[in-house]
């Protein structure tokens, strides 16, 4: 039996997509500059994997005073000292890094012995020690990544599309990973290998989309020979519509069941993941089929791009 919502998504939409794209353009254009400014700016929040420190996750048997613990650990002359309440009241998360010279272990003996001074029943199911060359390994091996994965998509599409449809995909992708970022910095959220894997993941769900258009544009494009651009970018869109709402809407549901039973572990790639996926869904429709407007395939150029044809199916 089908899930109900599916029935009210028609199935059949004639939407006028190419009719909004120049006014989504310009705030796609403006969100892309206004991310840019923030990571530059104000930056990303670095976790653990990427600057180096140490965690020490310490579980009570009752409530602990977060800023009472802080003060006693930044008496200890460790410096980015951070303490948060992590998963419920009686367990918190303690990040710092080590004054230079100092060694690690003991480092993290003396946190545990102050954290256990006012209560000995305190225990430390985790303990993180990431050194600046790891954590620079880290950076380079996640960029490495990054690159790779981009230029793999990118490599696939140009093949199995036009060029201009190639380039489409490029532009989409590169809004979405630059809003993402930008998503980020705004939120502060922890920028770490999780994050990565989610940026990866959420490229791989992008350009899922954007070939499900692209697809359907080129069949179209040899159904309709005298078709203005346009409209077959509007009719493609809207033949594709209900199938992109229902992957988005059903990754939207299993993302929001591991945000809420998940924990903290996984509620950083679940929301970055829940901003990508709305932004893909986005950039499939308004960024990455409307640049062919712009830079429009060649048996296009002579007869225009215009949205009015006489042989509309």
């Amino acid at each position: 039996m089908p899930w109900p919502l599916i029935k009210v998504i028609p199935k059949n939409t004639k939407f006028g997509f190419v009719r909004f794209s120049k006014p989504f353009a310009i705030i796609s254009v403006i969100l892309c500059i206004a991310s840019l400014a923030l990571v530059f700016t104000k930056g990303l929040n670095l976790g653990i994997d990427f600057k180096g420190g140490t965690v020490v996750e310490a579980l009570w048997t009752q409530p602990i005073n977060t800023e009472a613990a802080r003060n006693k650990i930044e008496a200890l002359g460790l410096r980015d000292v951070q303490v948060q309440n992590f998963q419920n009241p009686n367990q918190v998360m303690v990040r710092f890094l080590a004054p230079d010279g100092a060694d690690p272990s003991a480092t993290v003996d003396r946190v545990k012995q102050t954290l256990r001074a006012d209560m000995p029943e305190v225990t430390f199911p985790r303990v993180e020690v990431v050194g600046p060359s790891i954590s620079d390994e880290f950076a380079t091996n996640s960029l490495i990544a990054l690159a790779v994965a981009i230029g793999l998509v990118v490599l696939y599409i140009w093949t199995r599309f036009e060029l201009q449809m190639g380039f489409g995909s490029i532009v989409a992708l590169a809004h979405d990973v630059i809003l993402t970022l930008g998503f980020m910095s705004l939120t502060q959220l922890e920028f770490s290998l999780t994050t990565i894997a989610a940026i990866l993941t959420i490229i791989g769900y992008s350009m899922n989309d954007t070939v499900v258009v692209f697809d359907r544009m080129r069949e179209n494009m040899r159904k309709y020979k005298k078709m203005p651009l346009g409209q077959i970018i509007d009719l493609s869109t809207n033949e594709t519509l209900s199938r992109t709402i229902i992957t988005a809407l059903t990754t939207l549901l299993a993302l929001l069941g591991l945000t809420v039973v998940g924990g903290e572990s996984l509620s950083v790639f679940t929301i970055v993941m829940i901003f990508g996926v709305v932004i893909g869904t986005y950039s499939s429709i308004y960024v990455a089929a409307p640049v062919l407007i712009v830079w429009p395939p060649d048996r296009f150029k002579k007869v225009g791009v215009g949205a009015v044809a006489e042989d509309r199916p």
